[in-house]
């Protein structure tokens, strides 16, 4: 299998180089480093905009080389397209990609996941999950060792739990499925006692874990499952809710697609994008799995 790590020396620099390399030492994939050169349509033909796709070409070939990690054989690929998202489309096709791992947004947050331009189209209409690496991703000679499937409820309507537990164990990877709870305090400041407040909290985090547990049961009726931490992050806010699970080093957070996705296709939901702003690890949007 391929992984397609996409390159932008205006936007993400070598994070998505990084990632790619983080994530083949966990799969055993092959990993292509590409960049798209946006040419103009219709094109003109004429000897100028010739001239300017050769310079471009050659200063973002000399960008990516400097940007490629030093421990692995990646091979790289300039690609002209009408824009970079259909780019990286048909790169997806040509090198039969599982996987395309892209950047964050230049504008982002440094160490968080930010989504651009090129990233929003992507997590709405790629047929292969996307992974995001967090702005300034540092290169690491480890692996992705745990992924954390973040439990939405609904029955798990996107299938994210059985795609999660493929996942861990084709990746050798320990698995761990988070819920994550806003309290607004604020909105119910002098109606509700912290304690009553807190128990509700307590019920809430009991129940979403029974229904954990069910899935999980589900999923060893069809196949063997590792073991599985479940967890609770609780807060004022996404970013505190997100805070209050602890997360590591070689740490991957899965996100399943809305259930406005077609099977097989990634859709960010609106609650996985509030979630994902505030990711402090790598993302990775999983296509609703097929039922």
């Amino acid at each position: 299998m391929t992984i397609l790590a996409a390159f932008s020396a205006s936007r993400q620099g070598s994070a998505p180089l990084h990632l790619a390399a983080q994530i083949a030492r966990a799969t055993g994939d092959t990993v292509v480093a590409a960049a798209v050169i946006e040419r103009p349509w219709p094109p003109r033909g004429d000897p100028v905009e010739q001239e300017y796709l050769r310079y471009i070409t050659t200063q973002t070939e000399s960008a990516l080389r400097r940007a490629l990690p030093r421990d692995v054989e990646i091979p790289t690929f300039i690609h002209e397209a009408t824009s970079v998202p259909t780019g990286l489309a048909e790169l997806t096709t040509a090198h039969r990609a599982s996987l395309v791992v892209v950047g964050s947004s230049s504008s982002g947050l440094l160490g968080r996941v930010a989504l651009g331009s090129v990233t929003e189209r992507l997590v709405h209409t790629a047929e292969v999950p996307v992974a995001i690496a967090p702005r300034g991703y540092a290169q690491s000679s480890g692996r992705i060792r745990r992924l954390t499937a973040a439990y939405g409820g609904e029955s798990d309507v996107n299938g994210l739990i059985p795609a999660a537990v493929d996942l861990a164990k084709s990746w050798s990877a320990t698995l761990r499925i988070v819920s994550f709870t806003v309290r607004n305090i604020a909105a119910f400041s002098g109606t509700i006692e912290s304690a009553a407040e807190d128990l509700v909290v307590q019920q809430w985090s009991r129940r979403t874990y029974d229904d954990i547990v069910k899935l999980l049961n589900s999923v060893r009726e069809r196949a063997s499952v590792p073991d599985v931490d479940v967890v609770v992050g609780s807060g004022p806010d996404w970013h505190s809710a997100v805070e209050d699970v602890t997360w590591e080093t070689g740490d991957m957070l899965l996100l399943g697609s809305g259930a406005a996705a077609q099977t097989a296709h990634v859709f960010l939901g609106s609650a996985a994008a509030k979630i994902l702003r505030h990711s402090p690890v790598p993302v990775m949007i999983v296509p609703r799995y097929p039922t």
